[in-house]
């Protein structure tokens, strides 16, 4: 169906959430403004829809204390209006909904945390929206479906010859809008096209990509960074000696080892922790710790690992690079690394803001040789792989 000068789209982005199932390692932040490509998750579904000329207006449903700086947080042009959103999904969509141009010919409501929805998807669902009324972009089910009895038994086998998997954008012709806002919202309705279910009316069923996914969690964005495929790789390697101080803490991979003796330094001398600083640094072109964290300045006193590699992992996200892999190696004598390893490798995605899976932690000895050992100090060399964003 043609799209005339006088029949545009409003697409409404509900980026509300808090990004709870994300799971451990991003900090504070939503999902959304977390980083891919050269921008945010929500930046690049947003240009999705931009890049759709009949699309006449983007909408984003933001959090709402979050409502006033989130389009400079995710990077989102000035056209772009916000609205602050609701307790939940259902609540965010209805203001979404209501936000939009009278004028509007279609509203397509899109999931902020689709960013790999592409353009003809997009114009499809609005075309089969404004024929039919309403529709969504959805994929067939291809897997095999067990039914579960709830005790971790399969209760039987489900026929999945007429099952879809629901995707955004789902699409409301105009008329359909105002009858679902005017009408009572159906409990437990998890997306717009159920709405229009709930009113009686069909739903056309427009088939989507597999692409098309949705990030909840870590291996969620993996995917969809290699979807988009690398914009160029970089190698850093780094390294870091510290004496044996027996006065002091030992931290290792910002974790503590009691009982041991610490090492010297102007901050908590985290040897494992500043060979992937200087890595990270190295990798992104930034120079090396000594420049960022110099040791005659005050304020690096007693600083710890995970503080100072959170501080260096936004220096490399502000320059559009996302850490791939990162192998590390920690050589001593002592102390063994056996059974602390996994608790090491969380500690330092969590100060990242990476999955723990990308960390990988070795440990070695020089077989009494040396300064190490002699156990008079301890050495560490990690090399990181980063992707500058496409």
């Amino acid at each position: 169906m043609p799209w005339g000068t006088d029949v545009f789209a409003s697409a409404v982005i509900v980026a509300a959430g808090r990004g709870l199932r994300y799971g451990h390692g991003q900090g504070d932040r939503p999902k959304q403004l977390m980083p891919l490509g050269r921008g945010t998750v929500l930046a690049r579904t947003v240009a999705a829809f931009r890049a759709c000329p009949w699309v006449g207006e983007t909408i984003v449903v933001a959090p709402p204390e979050m409502a006033d700086v989130f389009g400079g947080l995710a990077g989102l042009p000035g056209e772009v209006r916000i609205v602050p959103g609701g307790p939940d999904r259902c609540d965010s969509a209805r203001l979404g909904l209501e936000a939009a141009s009278p004028e509007a010919a279609v509203v397509l409501v899109h999931d902020g945390v689709r960013p790999l929805v592409a353009p003809d998807q997009i114009l499809r669902v609005a075309e089969a929206a404004l024929q039919d009324g309403a529709a969504i972009l959805a994929v067939p089910v291809r897997d095999t479906l067990k039914l579960s009895d709830g005790q971790g038994n399969v209760a039987r086998t489900i026929d999945r010859a007429n099952l879809w998997q629901a995707q955004t954008p789902q699409g409301l012709r105009a008329d359909v809008v105002r009858l679902v806002l005017d009408g009572p919202w159906a409990p437990g309705v998890t997306d717009e096209s159920g709405l229009a279910e709930a009113l009686g009316l069909k739903v056309r069923l427009v088939e989507g990509s597999p692409s098309n996914l949705k990030i909840t969690g870590p291996e969620d964005m993996a995917m969809a960074r290699t979807l988009m495929g690398p914009g160029g790789l970089r190698v850093g390697q780094g390294w870091d000696f510290h004496r044996i101080s027996p006065g002091r803490p030992l931290w290792l991979g910002c974790v503590h080892f009691p009982g041991e003796p610490g090492l010297a330094g102007h901050s908590d001398a985290d040897v494992l922790a500043h060979a992937l600083i200087d890595a990270l640094l190295g990798a992104a072109g930034l120079g090396d710790i000594g420049l960022h964290f110099p040791p005659h300045d005050g304020r690096w006193e007693g600083a710890t690992g995970a503080r100072l590699l959170s501080l260096t992992m936004g220096l490399v996200e502000s320059g559009n690079f996302v850490l791939e892999n990162a192998d590390l190696t920690l050589i001593g004598e002592r102390p063994r690394l056996a059974g602390r390893r996994q608790a090491m490798a969380a500690a330092m995605a969590e100060a990242l803001g990476v999955p723990e899976g990308l960390l990988n932690l070795k440990g070695k000895t020089t077989e009494g040789l040396g300064f190490i050992g002699r156990r008079e100090g301890l050495a560490a060399a990690a090399t990181v792989l980063l992707s500058s964003a496409g």
